[in-house]
């Protein structure tokens, strides 16, 4: 899925990242080569210099969702009210200011690290791009402003039709913090600065079997690496291990490019890198490139029967029609604007959208963070502070947070899971084609959609 944004030519002028072919030992092995696997050995490294760190990926890094994703580097602050179901409100706030500096973060270890992953810091858009979409921040400003945080400046809606470009978009908040990225460049700098700070990466190294040893081990298919600890970091791969399977849900998110039109961008009044979002519950996301391309995403597509991430969530997305006329119904002036690309990845789904993080069965050498439910660009950072702070067995802010936790909620078994969600899915989807048309839904519809949970989130990343 690399190929979407880096042409292969420039994979193969990178350092090379050997299969393991052998038995090796190491005090820390992360399974998992994305953004979180990546910014975990990265944070232990910083704390800890001295630590042997592995990384093992099924493909390369990058290759899953951390390298296909729509490139919003956002904070946590719409999520205040998620946030208070498991924290302490000083807490919430605290994990909330703490995932918007991951921003200036990110800026700033991007540039010591000479990243070139097009990062512009230039704000987030919270939109509504119909009536029934009207004022959907409303309750998460009104409960940041008692604590007198105000992270989101309030748009008139001639404000929000000129910076975004078209008068579709009603009215919005906007967030100064947020950013936006090419995913996969960023993917691969942190992999080469991952390398350069001595961690040993092996690539096109699946995990075949995990054992619960004391120590225990990862086996690969020409290998193994046995490690004092050992972190799952597969994002939705990882319902692989039955402890996790019902903790997630995997859905896909559907994403398209345009062609180049930059001119026609600029004129639009779209001319920086301003992210995007509108407030259905099945998000649309999308955001400019540098060289004059939209990207538009549309979230809540297609369900795995038994969470299983297979060859559908690889490829050419079958839902570039319906994302292609998302992105037209809402900039009807580019309605003559190609669609030159089309994929689709697997989003890693939690009950509440917000990532948790654990010892898996209760042991202190085997850790995971999952559950990022579409935001992970920027919060993967976070996540590595909360677990590194596990790895280590350090007590502090970050591993006594709200976010670590025994449970993360279950969703039902199969065949309970595939098809009630689906039947949800569509109850969804057709009562938010009924709001685009000014139309009320149906008693049964309005039942149907109300059961989806709170990880159906009305944002993404």
């Amino acid at each position: 899925m690399l190929s979407q944004w880096l042409d292969e030519a420039a994979l193969e002028r990178e350092d090379e990242a050997p299969a393991l072919n052998e038995d090796i030992r190491a005090d820390v092995c992360i399974v998992g080569g994305g953004y979180c696997g990546l910014w975990t050995a990265l944070a232990l490294k910083q704390r800890e210099p001295s630590l042997d760190i592995a990384i093992v990926e099924k493909k390369r890094c990058g290759d899953g969702a951390s390298g296909r994703n729509g490139g919003f580097v956002l904070s946590w602050w719409r999520s205040f009210g998620a946030l208070r179901k498991f924290c302490s409100t000083e807490d919430a706030l605290r994990l909330a200011a703490a995932s918007a500096d991951c921003v200036n973060e990110m800026a700033s270890f991007c540039a010591t690290h000479a990243i070139d992953c097009d990062f512009r810091q230039d704000g987030w858009l919270w939109a509504a791009t119909n009536q029934a979409q009207d004022g959907a921040w409303r309750s998460v400003i009104e409960a940041l402003d008692r604590h007198q945080v105000r992270p989101f400046e309030e748009w008139s809606r001639g404000q929000v039709a000129a910076r975004s470009g078209s008068d579709r978009h009603l009215s919005g908040v906007f967030e100064a913090s947020a950013a936006t990225v090419q995913p996969a460049r960023l993917a691969r700098g942190l992999r080469r600065a991952a390398l350069q700070s001595g961690i040993q990466i092996f690539e096109n190294t699946p995990m075949r079997r995990f054992k619960r040893t004391r120590p225990p081990s990862i086996v690969t298919p020409h290998g193994s690496v046995t490690a004092d600890k050992v972190v799952i970091a597969m994002n939705a791969w990882a319902t692989a291990l039955p402890e996790l399977r019902r903790s997630i849900l995997v859905i896909s998110s559907d994403v398209v490019a345009t062609e180049r039109f930059p001119e026609r961008l600029k004129s639009s009044g779209w001319a920086d890198g301003m992210a995007i979002s509108d407030s259905r519950t099945l998000v649309n996301y999308y955001r400019t490139t540098r060289d004059g391309r939209v990207v538009f995403g549309a979230g809540g597509g297609f369900l795995s029967y038994g969470n299983r991430v297979g060859s559908k969530f690889d490829g050419a997305t079958p839902r570039a029609a319906e994302v292609a006329g998302y992105f037209h119904q809402t900039y009807p002036a580019f309605g003559d604007v190609a669609i030159a690309a089309h994929w689709s990845g697997p989003i890693d789904r939690s009950l509440s959208g917000l990532p948790f993080f654990g010892r898996l069965g209760g042991r202190n050498d085997i850790l995971y963070g999952l559950g990022f439910s579409g935001n992970g660009v920027g919060p993967t950072m976070l996540g590595a502070k909360i677990l590194a702070s596990l790895v280590l067995e350090a007590r502090d802010q970050w591993s006594e947070c709200g976010l670590v936790r025994d449970s993360a909620g279950l969703f039902p078994r199969e065949p309970m899971r595939y098809f009630g969600g689906a039947m949800v899915l569509n109850a969804k989807r057709r009562m938010e084609t009924l709001d685009d048309q000014g139309r009320k839904p149906g008693p049964w519809t309005r039942t149907i959609a109300g059961l989806a949970p709170a990880g159906l989130t009305k944002v993404k990343g």
